[in-house]
């Protein structure tokens, strides 16, 4: 029997005007080096333009990362953007100075999880392919 494991793909998005994609980059370069196939958007991206990039490359993650304290506006609009594409399925995650009330809200509002500030970027990775094994065998494929 072919192995027909799936490779876990996520896009790694910097919606606005937020120009510090280090942490970013540092997550990406993690996800990757745990087996994921990772695109970048690149900075200062529309929460539109994040959306169809995700459509287009038909990603299973999308990753939102913000330091300007604009994500009580941004993520929700990447995750309607995301909705009208026919994306509501993708893993939403999302990282950087979020307050915890905030998180909160957002995790009721559509996003699975929120890491702040100083979460090991293994754990990261490990809760991502957690998640995702939970779906890919909900949808009957090995993960």
């Amino acid at each position: 029997m072919p192995n027909t494991t799936r490779i876990i793909r996520v896009l790694i998005g910097k919606p606005g005007l937020d120009g510090h994609d280090r942490g970013a980059k540092t997550v990406a370069s993690v996800l990757r080096d745990h087996g994921m196939e990772v695109i970048y958007s690149g900075l200062h991206k529309t929460p539109s333009e994040i959306a169809e990039a995700a459509a287009q490359e038909d990603v299973d993650v999308v990753g939102l990362s913000i330091l300007s304290g604009a994500h009580m506006s941004l993520f929700p609009r990447v995750r309607d953007e995301l909705a009208s594409r026919g994306k509501e399925d993708v893993l939403l995650v999302g990282g950087g100075i979020i307050p915890a009330e905030d998180m909160a809200e957002l995790e009721n509002d559509g996003f699975a999880k929120l890491f702040g500030p100083g979460t090991n970027t293994d754990d990261i990775a490990e809760w991502i392919k957690t998640e995702m094994k939970k779906r890919f065998e909900a949808e009957g494929e090995d993960a």
